[in-house]
Formats: structure tokens, sequence, C-alpha cells
């Protein structure tokens, strides 16, 4: 073995490549916004029944699930969340399909409380992080759409009831 000094993607473009090769905004000096959500069912609702949460602006946007959260009060016995995307357009005018757990699959949400869109009840990771590229950013995920991109909650598993809440709010980063 030796010892390596190795840089990053974005640490080679500013400082080691010559000329400096500039980094997008939301991966270097972008700037933070926050959609704020918060909605009631106002009837009980089957199974895979679901919630636009916010929409994220057109254009490129990286969304940061680690400094997100919510506040979730599903009332079911066992609740999962799943958190994910309608279709949309991608920049290059083809179609990105939807995924309705492409953020989070099997978030557990059974006991009322605030939840980080991270980590599981139990801390560990969610399981759609190793599948959809969301770890390899380190817990973001970045978008391109021309009229930009509508994030959804589902509940998978278990009805909701007249009265369930989810509050909080996601970050991200914009050009």
């Amino acid at each position: 073995m030796a010892v390596l000094t190795e840089y990053s993607a974005a640490y080679t473009n500013s400082y080691i490549t010559v000329p400096p090769v500039m980094n997008m905004p939301t991966e270097d000096g972008g700037v933070l916004m926050f959609k704020y959500f918060t909605h009631t069912f106002s009837a009980t609702a089957d199974v895979t029944s679901s919630v636009a949460l916010f929409k994220l602006p057109p254009g490129q946007v990286r969304l940061i699930l680690p400094l997100s959260y919510a506040y979730v009060n599903w009332t079911t016995g066992s609740a999962t969340l799943d958190l994910g995307w309608d279709a949309y357009t991608k920049m290059d005018g083809t179609t990105q399909a939807a995924d309705p757990d492409g953020l989070i699959d099997g978030l557990d949400v059974d006991t009322v409380g605030f939840r980080n869109f991270v980590g599981n009840a139990t801390g560990a990771l969610n399981t759609n992080f190793t599948t959809t590229g969301v770890e390899a950013q380190g817990g973001t995920l970045l978008f391109n759409s021309k009229s930009g991109v509508v994030i959804r909650a589902t509940s998978q598993d278990v009805a909701e009831v007249s009265g369930d809440t989810i509050a909080g709010f996601c970050v991200y980063v914009i050009v």
C-alpha cells in the first residue's frame, strides 16, 4: 500500500485543472432554498393514496435530503412513507418516468414524530439510497427539468385516516 493524496471532482475542477473548470452552482456556491409543506387528509384514503408536497423549480436543482425534515402523524399502525417524484420532462426533451419511492422507500412512520429524510427510525439509511444513486451523491439528488418536478409522498402499505398530517420542509440548491 501507499499513501495517496487525491482530489474530489469539484476540487480538481477549481484548483488542479488548468485553466480551471467552473463547477455548477448546485455543486459549488449555490443558493440554499426551502420548500415548506403541510397537508391534512380530509377523508379516509385507500392504500397507495398520495399527496403532492411541493414542486421544485425548473432547471438544475439539487435536493438535499439530510437537511430535510417532516413531522408525520399517520396514525394507522405499521405505516411507512415513500417519497418520490411525478414524471417530468428533462432538459434534453426526454421524459423521466415517475418514481413514487425514488427518494425514500419505506421510511418507518409507525409512531408520530419528526423524521429526517435520510434515516429510518432505526437510523439506517433508507433502502432506496443504494439503488437510485442518492447514496453516491451524498444524500442528494440532482434534477434537470424543463418545467419543474413534483415531489410526492405515498403510503404504500396502509390506508390514511381523516386527520392524518404531514408537515415539514425540504432543502435544495438552485443555479
